[in-house]
């Protein structure tokens, strides 16, 4: 059995589906259809009665959230869901509620829900600095390149 701890949960295992490698850096484990086995253990972590902070986080990745874009659709700070996270704090209910609705109808394929959190990512994007392209070159000493 492999103990599947990649995804932040520590109790997952997997009984087959895998196949561990030699790689240049040690074993690697290769996982066949990756998004099906995360999709089932999504829909297991929604018939828990309580989530843990792992739990959530994951849920939350899987929508392809951040921690603030989750606030926003919840109506929370970006603080009290890195607080949930961390289990330094319960989630209430009608968040709790809101955050495995998202997720049910997301991975069902409802259009509207993939729509809204599509838009919720891009938003995001467009609100993080983006990064100065640093071009270098190598003369005595590396260096910032000067380009036209």
């Amino acid at each position: 059995m492999y103990h599947y701890t990649e995804l932040g949960l520590p109790n997952v295992w997997l009984v087959n589906g895998y196949t561990v490698h030699d790689t240049p850096y040690g074993k690697g484990v290769s996982i066949t259809d990756l998004e099906g086995l995360h999709r089932v253990i999504g829909q297991l972590l929604l018939s828990k009665p309580r989530l843990t902070g792992a739990e959530i986080r994951f849920l939350r990745k899987e929508l392809g959230c951040s921690q603030r874009g989750l606030a926003e659709i919840i109506g929370t700070s970006e603080q009290t869901v890195s607080l949930w996270e961390r289990d330094r704090g319960q989630m209430p209910p009608a968040s709790d509620r809101i955050l495995r609705l998202f997720y049910a109808e997301h991975v069902s394929g409802n259009v509207q829900v993939r729509k809204f959190m599509e838009q919720r990512a891009e938003a995001e994007r467009e609100r993080q600095p983006r990064a100065r392209r640093l071009t270098l070159e190598k003369g005595r000493t590396w260096r910032e390149a000067v380009t036209a």
